[in-house]
């Protein structure tokens, strides 16, 4: 069987010292990402939803009112990422979206009843599951994990959105 040729429109990498890769860390983050939100997809499964619904109810529930322009930059995606998939939620009942008081042409997001239960159902294991990692940890080492996962955050101003929620 021939090897396939390299495509031509692949865009060159830069050369990396492989020996400053901290791997170990890596693989943990991929393994706790995947058990994190394994409980949540298994309940988004049974009602036909997926992870990009889970982030949509959750920003709604903690931030009732928000307006969608907050949402797409919270979640850093385009407006088409978002479009169909709060499409579905608002005509599933969870979500409704209301006009600004002051100003109509806003877009405000509100939970429903059964989308402020639904978030609360989504992050309950989740929220099980950061207590007892937590559990034998000092306060200060708490708040250690805590300032580690901020410092985490933010994403390369140079890349575009994201196309999926």
């Amino acid at each position: 069987m021939a090897a396939k040729p390299v495509r031509k429109d692949q865009l060159p990498m830069p050369a990396v010292d492989e020996s400053r890769i901290d791997f170990e860390t890596i693989e943990l983050f991929f393994f706790a990402y995947r058990d994190f939100i394994s409980d949540p997809d298994a309940i988004l499964a049974r009602i036909g939803m997926g992870r990009a619904h889970h982030r949509v109810v959750y920003f709604v529930s903690r931030h009732p009112g928000l307006m969608v322009s907050d949402l797409l930059e919270t979640l850093q995606i385009t407006k088409q990422s978002l479009s169909r998939v709060l499409k579905h939620l608002i005509d599933s009942g969870y979500i409704r979206q209301m006009a600004g008081a002051k100003d109509r042409r806003e877009r405000r997001l509100y939970p429903t009843l059964a989308g402020r239960e639904l978030s609360l159902a989504l992050s309950e294991p989740q929220s099980l599951r950061i207590a007892h990692a937590m559990e034998d940890l000092t306060p200060g080492n708490r708040e250690a994990v805590k300032e580690f996962l901020k410092k985490m955050r933010g994403r390369d101003e140079s890349l575009p959105p994201a196309d999926d929620v």
